[in-house]
């Protein structure tokens, strides 16, 4: 006798961007019968809206920015220009080649019903889509996150835009007010810099990139002043902000001292809120403005739905979404109990020179009482510095008092590629001397993770 299907589905994964993905995937190879709701464009937040186009866009900038500054090296590029329509071509056709950008035909080629709309649970097994009901088994809410948008007095009204915005406009604004100085506003106000604009960098606290160690924010806030004119405002609160003929007036406090500025446009990056507007306590799952809660093996507080992602509240990376979704997906079909092993993830700044680090930071070992020692190689102590032209970064290393290393930050060019080498280190619990101890090429930059490391032998 046939089994007779209960549900529509064996399971249905609300969101489409990395928390989503690889789940759906997954399940459908595994011949489950399997639906995935995307409230806007296929592939979600990283390959359409921020990882992908904005690092085509840094990449083009840099090249640009590097051979501009080439006479040092004997070229003559003083009359090198660009063109912003081709550059967001290309930024287009980056974002196209991925692949994983408007990509609903690849959900529907491997047999998962693809649906375009909003997704409310109706109940713990059912949820609605444009006025249509869909029931399932199992559920995944991938749902991601948006930009939170600051209290400030008259922001709405004035105007305000989002790195989305940015990344498509048909031209780069001629200034730009960024409020928030993390990893997204870094990377956009040294992109917009390099192509001309006058860039103001607002952060409350003391310091830029404030959730990386002192060292890495002092040293990018020079990097971005000296090389790219760009004012950063530290201990600053924006007060308000107002309509000023085509541009805005932004009123801001530092150092108890009142100041306006005026700009173009004003952009926001303060950080991200979960997407939980989603009928959830229909379903009976318990979450908070902060995010959905979650056990360890990533289940809510009903056990038939999971969730995974930037819903979560964590604000996670993309590659964490996707553990995150793989591990969901194990827990789905073998009705198993896997806990992902965030252990030696690494966060990666894509600015020139690019931030990287893994582990835990020095403010992490100081919240958790850890006694450690710490070492700091300057670029400078390698040739390839010399070679390069090259001067601003370094390698840190922290260890405990056994030698086992516990963190690491990289600030460097390649920084992204040199992370692994610490990452690895880190998760099969290797000393400082382990690293020092292996043979790193001469001339590389990786030549100053084996000088940091080293100097704590």
């Amino acid at each position: 006798m046939a089994q007779k299907h209960t549900f529509d589905y064996d399971l249905i994964v609300i969101g489409s961007g990395a928390g989503g993905s690889a789940a759906a995937t997954i399940a459908a190879r595994a011949g489950k019968r399997v639906a995935i709701v995307e409230a806007e464009e296929f592939g979600g937040d990283s390959p359409n809206w921020s990882d992908v186009p904005t690092n085509a866009l840094l990449h083009a900038a840099h090249l640009y920015d590097e051979a501009r500054h080439g006479a040092r090296f004997g070229l003559r590029s003083a009359t090198l220009g660009y063109n912003y329509p081709s550059l967001r071509a290309w930024k287009d056709l980056a974002v196209q080649r991925t692949g994983a950008g408007g990509n609903r035909r690849y959900y529907e080629n491997q047999g998962i019903s693809a649906f375009n709309g909003i997704a409310r649970f109706l109940s713990p097994n059912e949820i609605s889509v444009n006025r249509r009901h869909l029931s399932a088994a199992k559920f995944v809410i991938a749902s991601g996150s948006e930009w939170a948008v600051p209290e400030i007095p008259g922001l709405e009204d004035a105007g305000f835009v989002t790195a989305r915005a940015v990344l498509s406009s048909v031209r780069p604004p001629k200034s730009l007010f960024i409020i928030g100085a993390g990893q997204v506003g870094v990377e956009i106000a040294q992109l917009l810099a390099i192509f001309g604009t006058k860039v103001y960098l607002a952060e409350k606290a003391s310091r830029i990139l404030p959730h990386h160690d002192q060292e890495v924010g002092t040293l990018m806030e020079r990097v971005l002043r000296e090389t790219k004119g760009v004012t950063a405002l530290t201990e600053t609160r924006v007060l308000s902000a107002v309509k000023d003929g085509l541009g805005k007036r932004v009123v801001i406090s530092r150092g108890g001292v009142e100041k306006s500025v005026r700009v173009d446009e004003i952009m926001v990056a303060t950080g991200r809120v979960p997407r939980v507007d989603l009928g959830l306590e229909n379903a009976g799952v318990i979450y908070t403005p902060k995010g959905i809660e979650v056990n360890e093996f990533l289940q809510t507080s009903v056990k038939h739905i999971f969730a995974a992602g930037d819903v979560l509240g964590r604000n996670s990376h993309t590659h964490t979404a996707l553990l995150e979704s793989r591990v969901v997906a194990h827990n789905i079909l073998h009705n198993a109990k896997a806990a992902p092993d965030y252990t030696a993830t690494p966060e990666v700044i894509y600015s020139y020179p690019e931030i990287a680090r893994v582990g835990l930071s020095e403010d992490d070992c100081t919240k958790r009482d850890l006694a450690i020692n710490k070492a700091i190689a300057p670029l400078n102590l390698i040739a390839r510095s010399n070679t390069s032209d090259f001067r601003d970064g370094f390698v840190k290393l922290i260890t405990d008092k056994k030698g086992v290393l516990l963190g690491a930050t990289i600030v460097s060019p390649h920084a992204a590629e040199m992370i692994h080498e610490l990452a690895l280190a880190i998760k099969h619990g290797l000393t400082a001397d382990d690293v020092a101890q292996t043979p790193h090429a001469f001339l590389s930059w990786s030549e100053a993770i084996r000088v940091a490391a080293s100097k704590l032998i």
